[in-house]
């Protein structure tokens, strides 16, 4: 039941057999959660913190029910409120949690790296519940289980994700994970929000729309993080709408099925209409469920569950 990896930093260079025996304990896990009591005893007596630097609604709440359906004793931390805004170093701060005696650590940061630099303080299992423009190992796993829930396979499936790329830490895991399954992955988006030598890691580039629906079978569409980026990458909101806004109309002019994700949080009216979040060919709220059952395989099989 181990996985070759110790720390979940990331799903670069994690290999296929880990990323299979995953899915595989997230399905079963699936199950748990439509039993009438969601909660089985594997991580019983063991601890696990939930260190956040960052704001987070679905990735916290997802990784704490997943911690307290497998039995586990949760504390959460928030930063805001720490000793870290009296001055105190995160290293000290960190330090002195180990010393209380955890097992893993759930974080997330707004610096690319920290979830790695953490394992130097502690000898705790560290879970990246996403580092900056990094990556989002935890999101894309469950955006893969959705895509092999509603397709029965990765392998040879076309997926296109669009949208603000450069500042997406969802797109990066995707792209890893999506790749290391045999998926073909599409970037699609303004030029300004495609990385320089992006297609180094084997994906195609698409700046128009309707050409990247044409070729994907499944389409991850990603907010504008505004928070993250300066001014002046795309002239208004109201002309990447019309250039790259997933609408009815656009969906009609398709022509095929097509399946929709999103990992939130969703700009209704910019990168997605609300008659098509709601619609038939959005999985977004399979997405959300399957985020509890994959995070509950995670903690399974890095910290040790019986």
């Amino acid at each position: 039941m181990n996985l070759s990896i110790k720390h979940l930093y990331g799903l670069e260079g994690v290999p296929k057999e880990d990323l299979t025996q995953i899915f595989d304990t997230a399905f079963s896990f699936r199950e748990v959660l439509e039993r009438p009591i969601k909660r089985v005893p594997t991580l019983q007596g063991k601890t696990i913190v939930n260190l956040f630097f960052e704001n987070s609604t679905r990735t916290r709440i997802s990784f704490e029910l997943a911690e307290k359906r497998l039995s586990a004793d949760t504390v959460n931390f928030s930063a805001s409120g720490s000793s870290l805004s009296k001055g105190e170093s995160l290293k000290d701060t960190i330090q002195n949690l180990y010393a209380m005696k955890m097992d893993a650590i759930v974080m997330r940061h707004p610096v690319p790296g920290s979830a790695k630099l953490l394992s130097q303080f502690v000898n705790a299992v560290i879970i990246n519940a996403g580092d900056g423009t990094h990556e989002h190992p935890t999101q894309a796993l469950l955006d893969i289980m959705s895509l092999k829930e509603k397709f029965g396979k990765i392998e040879g499936l076309n997926v296109a994700i669009v949208g603000d790329i450069r500042h997406s830490r969802v797109a990066l895991s995707n792209i890893f994970g999506l790749k290391a399954l045999g998926a073909n992955v599409a970037l699609c988006g303004p030029p300004t929000f495609i990385p320089y030598g992006v297609e180094s890691l084997g994906v195609k580039i698409m700046y128009n729309l309707d050409e990247a629906l044409q070729f994907a079978d499944a389409v991850n569409l990603l907010r504008i993080q505004r928070e993250r980026q300066g001014k002046g990458l795309i002239p208004s909101l109201r002309e990447y709408r019309n250039l790259y806004g997933m609408t009815r109309e656009r969906l009609e002019n398709l022509k095929k099925p097509l399946t929709i994700l999103h990992p939130g949080p969703i700009n209704r009216g910019v990168e997605i209409d609300s008659d098509v979040a709601d619609g038939d060919y959005s999985i977004i709220l399979h997405q959300v469920l399957n985020g509890v059952a994959v995070r509950m395989a995670v903690l399974f099989l890095l910290v040790g569950g019986k």
